[in-house]
């Protein structure tokens, strides 16, 4: 794969002579990917009805054959022509061909492109190629200190470890559904469905078969780019999946509700910098993430369960003690994993974070927290990757009960999982930035954390102390 991406990544800096970007050159990589794979499974695109320009009613072959046969100016006409046509189509195809432009201006870089990507098989690979493709460009754009890279992207070990607690099972019931409300290029949805067709050795109930492939998978985001590489994703894993374009938390919810929720939300403060009017907010902030919150506790069903990535200060800082509050008494939070130091690497490197782990329709009585951090090497791209083996002590401790209601074993003062009632949390103000085991390497000079990370620790905090004024403004100002 690593080939692949090096091969791919190294057009991108002639490309950029041409005025196309990192970000542009990915989109269109997806769209030229997508008609390969799509011609590689036997998906017919020889005759698609449209209209030109001028309203006249024309069949457009967009296979891919028919586009990777021509060449020079030809070859730029069609690809425009084949855009188009596919964005005007009804349903899926149309969702994920909407507004898609051609950026090449060079039809021999076009042609390059082309026949970089005719030379791979990509359907016969045993992995999630595109989607390793586009992860693997993305990091390549985050370690050369392009802007934006991580917003799409989670890590998949990290996903893999989450879907494996959770047991995200569409055949529990007839009306299963699972959302990510920020999905991104669809890396929860599409790690959810690879466990599924992993527990079922592939053999669905021939009767289970339409209703998961079309009424199972939703999500939502609010970026055009990445929610078309979800769409893409999961059509060509034989998904019709629900992937709306929108603002979650600032528009109005759609009334949908949802068995189990696997999401990361955007980090972050940049946004709206105003808090929601949504009636269904009971607390009300401009934090965005603790905004996640409150709209996953509105679209869970009852005895729905989630699983969110949550940046550290969303456990301390102002209004979360509220937000966790109001949580507490509708759900059992039973589960908190502190990630490890560098989870988001190359990405965003020194975040801290965690995940949160509820069930929806009865009250908190206890919380358990896995330590994964203290005394863990922090994770590097090169010599300690993430992997696996940081969760796999977790994912022993959480039990096989995705609900969380296995029994567990407090490991005391020096285990790394712990039990803290509900009494101990509200002393605490909700308070759950809770550490108890003593950290080794404050104390070892040789072992001190990168600059990079202390900056960023500094600035997490300044942001956080810069959200608690904006908060005492508004109060102020509603006085």
């Amino acid at each position: 794969m690593s080939d692949i991406v090096n091969k791919l990544w190294g057009f991108c800096h002639t490309l950029r002579h041409d005025g196309i970007d990192y970000g542009d050159y990915i989109e269109q990589l997806t769209y030229l990917l997508f008609l390969k794979m799509a011609n590689e499974r036997n998906i017919d695109l020889t005759a698609i009805d449209t209209t030109d320009e001028a309203g006249k009613k024309t069949r457009i072959d967009c296979s891919w054959p028919h586009l990777s046969e021509k060449s020079g100016i030809a070859l730029i006409d069609h690809f425009s022509l084949v855009l188009r046509a596919l964005g005007k189509q009804p349903g899926l195809l149309g969702d994920i061909f909407a507004q898609a432009m051609p950026r090449f201006n060079n039809a021999v870089n076009l042609k390059r492109v082309i026949t970089m990507i005719d030379e791979e098989d990509w359907t016969s690979m045993d992995v999630d190629v595109k989607g390793a493709a586009f992860e693997g460009l993305l990091e390549k754009a985050a370690s050369e200190g392009k802007k934006g890279a991580g917003q799409y992207f989670t890590p998949r070990v990290l996903i893999q470890s989450i879907v494996r607690v959770m047991k995200p099972d569409p055949r529990a019931h007839k009306e299963f559904t699972i959302c990510d409300p920020a999905c991104g290029t669809g890396g929860f949805l599409m790690v959810a469905y690879e466990w599924l067709m992993e527990q079922t050795k592939g053999a669905l109930d021939r009767a289970d078969i339409t209703r998961i492939k079309t009424r199972t998978f939703y999500g939502q985001d609010l970026v055009p780019r990445p929610r078309r590489l979800a769409l893409m994703n999961l059509v060509l894993h034989g998904l019709e999946p629900h992937i709306y374009l929108g603002d979650a938390i600032y528009e109005p919810e759609k009334g949908e509700r949802y068995d189990c929720v696997l999401t990361n939300p955007p980090f972050g403060t940049k946004g709206a910098n105003q808090a929601p009017t949504r009636e269904d907010f009971t607390i009300e902030t401009s934090n965005k993430q603790l905004n996640f919150v409150q709209h996953i506790l509105t679209i869970l069903k009852k005895g729905g369960r989630a699983a969110i990535v949550l940046p550290d200060n969303c456990l301390f800082e102002s209004k979360a003690n509220e937000v966790f509050e109001l949580l507490m008494q509708d759900c059992n939070v039973h589960a908190i994993l502190r990630l490890p130091r560098g989870t988001f690497t190359p990405y965003s490197q020194g975040v801290k974070a965690n995940v949160v782990f509820f069930r929806k329709g009865m009250p908190t009585e206890n919380v358990w927290i896995f330590d994964a951090r203290t005394n863990v090497p922090g994770v590097t791209k090169k010599d300690r990757p993430l992997s696996k083996e940081h969760f796999t002590e977790f994912e022993k401790c959480y039990g096989d009960k995705p609900d969380g209601t296995a029994k567990r074993k407090d490991l005391g003062d020096e285990g790394r999982f712990r039990k803290f009632n509900i009494d101990e949390i509200k002393k605490r103000n909700f308070n759950l930035d809770i550490t108890w085991l003593k950290d080794d390497t404050i104390e070892d000079a040789d072992d001190l954390p990168e600059p990079q990370e202390l900056i960023e620790d500094a600035v997490e905090e300044l942001e956080a102390a810069v959200d608690e004024l904006k908060d005492i403004l508004e109060e102020i100002g509603k006085a």
